[in-house]
C-alpha cells in the first residue's frame, strides 16, 4: 500500500513538473499574441498584460503589408521543393556510400562531414559572386539550388547513420527475387527510411522556414520575398513598427504549427522506431 502512495505521488509530482516546464515553453507564444492585438501605445506600456481592446486591424495591415499570399507562396515553393530534392538525393547518396565502401565514397563521406563545420559567413561572398556568375540570383530556383548545397551534407551524415541499421540480407533476397538495384532501393529500403525522412524534413523545415540570412543574399525582388524577408520590412534602422511586425509574425508560424499538428503521428512514429532500431 505504502508503495502504491509513493507511485502516485511521483505520477503527481512528475506531471506539475511537466505542466510547469509547458507553461514555460508557451510563455513566448503568449506574449506574441497578446501583443499582436494591442495598439503600439499599449504595446510599449504594458507588454505583459492583456489588451484593452482588440485591433484586428493590425493583422490585416500586416497582411496587405507584407504582401503575405506572395510571400506564403514562396515560402512554401522554396521549403517543400527543397525539402522533396534533399530528403531523396541525399537518401540515394547515403545508400551507396554505405552499400559500395568504396575508397572513393569514403573520401566523399568525409568531405560532407567537414563541410558541416564551415561556418556561412566565411563563404557568403563567394556564393554572392558565384551565384551571380552562374545567373541564378534574384529567382526561387537559385535559392534552393543554394538550399541543397548547404543541406546535403547534414541530410547524408544523418541518412548514412540510419542505413548501416538496415539489414543487407533483406535487399539480397530483393535480388535474389528479380528486383534491380533502383527496385530494392524505392521498394525495399526506401520504406524502411521513413522515420529518418521524418527526421530530415523536420529539421530541413524548421531551418528552410524561418531563414533570413540566404534569401537576403539571393533575392532582390519584392516579388519574391518569403515570409522572414516580408516580416523585416517592419524594422528599421531608426523605427519599429512592433505592432506590425508581431502580427505578421504570427501570420508566419501559422503554417509551421499546423506542418508539426499535421506530421504529429510521424514525428512520435519516428521517434519510437528510432529508439528501438537496432
Amino acid at each position: 500500500m505504502e508503495t502504491v502512495r509513493k507511485y502516485k505521488l511521483n505520477t503527481l509530482a512528475t506531471e506539475l513538473i511537466m505542466i510547469i516546464v509547458a507553461l514555460l515553453f508557451l510563455v513566448p507564444f503568449y506574449f506574441l499574441f497578446v501583443n499582436s492585438v494591442k495598439t503600439f501605445g499599449e504595446l510599449l506600456t504594458d507588454s505583459a498584460g492583456l489588451p484593452t481592446t482588440l485591433e484586428w486591424s493590425n493583422y490585416s495591415r500586416a497582411w496587405d503589408i507584407t504582401k503575405f499570399p506572395s510571400a506564403l507562396w514562396n515560402s512554401l515553393v522554396v521549403t517543400v521543393a527543397s525539402n522533396l530534392l534533399l530528403a531523396m538525393l541525399s537518401a540515394m547518396t547515403a545508400y551507396q556510400m554505405v552499400r559500395r565502401n568504396t575508397r572513393f565514397n569514403r573520401i566523399m563521406f568525409a568531405l560532407f562531414v567537414a563541410a558541416m563545420v564551415i561556418p556561412f559567413q566565411s563563404i557568403m561572398i563567394p556564393l554572392v559572386k558565384v551565384t551571380a556568375t552562374m545567373g541564378i540570383n534574384n529567382s526561387l530556383y537559385g535559392l534552393i539550388i543554394c538550399y541543397l548545397g548547404f543541406g546535403v551534407p547534414l541530410s547524408v551524415f544523418l541518412f548514412h547513420g540510419f542505413t548501416k541499421s538496415i539489414p543487407l540480407e533483406i535487399e539480397e533476397a530483393a535480388t535474389v527475387d528479380g528486383a534491380s538495384g533502383y527496385g530494392v532501393f524505392f521498394r525495399v529500403v526506401f520504406p524502411l527510411m521513413k522515420p529518418m525522412f521524418v527526421t530530415v524534413i523536420i529539421l530541413n523545415t524548421l531551418w528552410i522556414w524561418n531563414d533570413y540570412l540566404l534569401p537576403s543574399l539571393i533575392l532582390q525582388s519584392a516579388e519574391l520575398r518569403t515570409i522572414p524577408i516580408a516580416t523585416f520590412a517592419f524594422f528599421g534602422q531608426y523605427t519599429k513598427q512592433w505592432d506590425l511586425a508581431l502580427p505578421a509574425l504570427v501570420l508566419g508560424i501559422l503554417p509551421i504549427i499546423i506542418f508539426f499538428l499535421a506530421m504529429q503521428k510521424y514525428i512520435i512514429e519516428g521517434i519510437t522506431h528510432g529508439a528501438v532500431k537496432g
